[in-house]
């Protein structure tokens, strides 16, 4: 497999694409996170992924492919995205408490002057979960680079899901198999 350029730091990223053993480098650009309000909500992360790639793809002067990424995390039809303190982290996993959120990852790989992109989805259903333990997580783990406020292979997402159904690994912030398999056929 060629070598790729992924346009994010998220560390999860990086850990599961050196776990796919996909060759990479990290090349990353602040980039617009807004997006028109007419969009859905698998629109919105392809079109959040879209702009990393595009900023990446024209400052590069490699012809990698690029991927980008974005996770956000939905519960009741409403976009969650990162806590912006320790009181907004507490309030968003209080809120999680004992529902099912959908986790929806959307990607973007641009080869040449292609693009292949698509929407993840995962649901996951976490247990009631006490204040208490909400706040021993977040004083613990400082999830606020997280949308929707944690990490499933952390210490809630060990002991807070009840069960998910999808692509673990979409939850952790990349559905890594379908990311590879594209890959493999550019």
């Amino acid at each position: 497999m060629q070598k790729i350029i992924l346009a994010s730091q998220s560390p999860r990223r990086k850990q599961l694409l050196e776990w796919a053993e996909v060759p990479f480098v990290i090349m990353v650009e602040e980039t617009d996170e807004s997006y028109p309000e007419n969009l859905t909500i698998e629109e919105i992360a392809i079109h959040i992924a879209r702009n990393k790639a595009l900023v990446i793809k024209q400052t590069a002067k490699k012809k990698m492919p690029v991927l980008a990424a974005d996770t956000i995390v939905v519960l009741d039809n409403k976009v969650i995205g990162k806590p912006k303190d320790k009181t907004d982290a507490i309030q968003i996993l209080s809120n999680l408490s004992g529902k099912l959120h959908k986790v929806i990852t959307g990607v973007v790989i641009i080869h040449n002057n292609n693009e292949i992109s698509f929407a993840e989805t995962t649901e996951v259903h976490f247990h009631e979960i006490s204040l208490s333990q909400i706040e021993f997580y977040v004083d613990a783990y400082k999830p606020y680079d997280k949308a929707g406020a944690y990490a499933i292979q952390e210490w809630i997402g060990v002991v807070g899901i009840k069960y998910i159904h999808g692509d673990f690994y979409n939850v952790m912030g990349l559905p890594v198999s379908k990311v590879v398999q594209i890959l493999e056929n550019l």
